[in-house]
């Protein structure tokens, strides 16, 4: 059930209100502009609207609007020129040049002078990817830049990035929105107070932001991409966020037609949108779009390894719990046939390497011999594991918590918001955890990384403190392999070293699902579900 229209709701409508007049006013015309005005709603708020600290989904899909990189990803993940039009890597796999359009402007702002804006030229780069790379600012996207030896503007358009040793996924991770350009006059002014005052180079420029209200940005005239047809992008005159918390607010204001977009499938509304299998219900039909595409996100529930519980520390328990209950019978139930049952590794579908072979399938007798033969041979009679979720997963952790107890397996499932959860996580300080891993980059290096053992939490995403030098020796191995077929060969046995452990539960490899109001056209999906509002009209 929908809840009733709260106070919250009534100030949304209000600010969508201001959202009218504010840009009725500027555009400073009687005509009815909300056709350029693509609005939605980001329910888990963001933090920063600076891109060396973008960490988040929510914080790379505001900052893919600001900025531009080196490279870019298309909605099939293929690196496509953005500010370098073209580049080139030596034989030896360590030095990329790289050759920089020469019309590409930053953003208008009063310290760039008289014409109040400059073109973006090499030296950009050099500082925008120190800055990274400083101790001092301590930049979570840092780990990027890892095997890169040095940085060198050659003159204002030749940069060129020599590596400390081959690693044929280098030029995915320049994708990231970490690696985006930034001026270094402005970020000099205004300090760590940039995350809230951004100048970048993308095709929708700041205006303004009141943290947990609104997030408004306006069209970047001096963009310097365009369509085939050869029409300047974006499209859009503007875009406005609001941030209420309550998905089904979110949802409300969605199935009202004040907002245009929204994410993702959630229990308080999944039902009323979509019938049982995955299909948009006829009453929605007329008035939704929905859109549906592969998603490289795989969710999953992680063991730590160091805890002292001893149903933790057994192989027969975890190997119990990923035999324990049936994945497919989880996605209908609880996610309308949306995503795919895990019964493969952990290395997601649509990524080299992955492999159904090496996963779990539903045995529940298996199961309950495990857990027979663990109370016979530890002495516990009525072995217990405490799993911690959002609330988001809850539903999900109580199926599993349902299944399970048909095995002998108590599961006391405990619910933390995200944050709390993220950090305990971190720091070794929960059992067993839900969490997701979502690709950065098009390659399963990305994936296998929370696997090597100097990534251990909470220096890096080795939540469950896995160390195995066998793999450490095939994942060292990797950077210096560039056939692909090689490669795929060595990360699929990667995966199988990680799931013959069983140091996690592959849950599912989720979809990406998006539903738009029918006058919404060009959204699309990628892989990443990052959103790119370049090419979205409104008809």
């Amino acid at each position: 059930m929908i809840k009733p229209i709260s106070r919250q709701i009534i100030s949304y409508l209000s600010i969508s209100c201001m959202f009218f007049l504010f840009f009725s006013c500027e555009n400073n015309s009687n005509n009815n502009r909300d056709h350029l005005v693509f609005r939605y709603n980001e329910f888990a708020n963001i933090n920063t609207l600076d891109p060396a600290f973008s960490r988040t989904l929510q914080d790379n899909s505001v900052c893919n609007q600001l900025f531009n990189g080196l490279v870019q990803l298309d909605s099939d993940l293929n690196i496509l020129p953005s500010i370098a039009k073209n580049w080139t890597i030596s034989e030896s796999g360590l030095t990329y040049t790289f050759n920089l359009r020469n019309d590409v402007y930053f953003h208008k702002h009063k310290l760039f002078g008289k014409d109040s804006t400059r073109t973006v030229v090499a030296n950009d780069f050099t500082y925008s990817l120190n800055r990274l790379r400083d101790d001092k600012i301590a930049a979570p996207g840092s780990w990027v830049l890892n095997k890169v030896d040095s940085f060198k503007a050659v003159n204002d358009t030749i940069f060129k990035i020599t590596l400390k040793q081959p690693f044929p996924a280098f030029i995915g991770l320049l994708s990231m929105k970490y690696c985006s350009v930034v001026p270094k006059e402005v970020v000099d002014y205004y300090g760590t107070d940039f995350r809230a005052n951004p100048i970048g180079t993308g095709p929708f420029k700041f205006k303004r932001w009141e943290e947990n209200i609104k997030l408004v940005f306006r069209r970047n005239n001096q963009y310097f991409e365009k369509d085939d047809t050869g029409k300047s992008l974006p499209y859009l005159e503007a875009i406005a966020l609001t941030f209420l918390p309550d998905k089904q607010s979110e949802f409300l204001q969605f199935a009202q037609g004040n907002i245009d977009y929204l994410q993702g499938l959630d229990a308080s509304y999944k039902d009323e949108l979509l019938t049982a299998d995955g299909k948009l219900r006829s009453k929605y039909a007329e008035t939704v779009d929905m859109i549906r595409g592969p998603y490289l996100n795989t969710e999953y529930l992680g063991f730590y390894l160091d805890s002292e519980t001893p149903e933790i520390q057994s192989p027969l328990i975890r190997k119990a719990i990923n035999y324990g209950f049936d994945r497919k019978k989880m996605m209908i139930y609880l996610r309308n046939g949306i995503g795919n049952p895990a019964n493969g590794g952990f290395i997601p579908k649509g990524l080299p390497g992955h492999d159904t072979s090496i996963g779990f399938s539903y045995q529940p007798e298996k199961a309950k011999r495990l857990v027979e033969q663990f109370k016979n041979e530890s002495g516990i009679a009525n072995p217990e594991i405490t799993l911690v979720t959002s609330s988001n997963y809850l539903s999900f952790c109580e199926f599993i918590q349902r299944e399970l107890e048909k095995t002998g397996l108590t599961i006391n499932v405990d619910v933390m918001p995200e944050a709390t959860l993220r950090s305990a996580r971190s720091n070794g300080k929960v059992d067993m955890f839900r969490s997701s891993w979502v690709a950065d980059y098009l390659d399963a290096e990305n994936y296998l990384s929370i696997f090597y053992s100097k990534n251990f939490a909470p220096g890096g995403s080795n939540y469950f403190h896995y160390k195995s030098p066998v793999f450490d020796s095939l994942y060292n191995k990797a950077f210096t392999v560039t056939n692909i077929e090689e490669r795929k060969h060595l990360y699929t046995t990667m995966d199988s070293l990680a799931m013959q452990k069983t140091i996690m539960v592959p849950l599912f490899y989720d979809e990406v699902v998006r539903f738009t109001q029918k006058n919404v056209k060009g959204l699309g999906t990628n892989p990443i579900n990052l959103l790119d509002l370049r090419y979205v009209r409104k008809d």
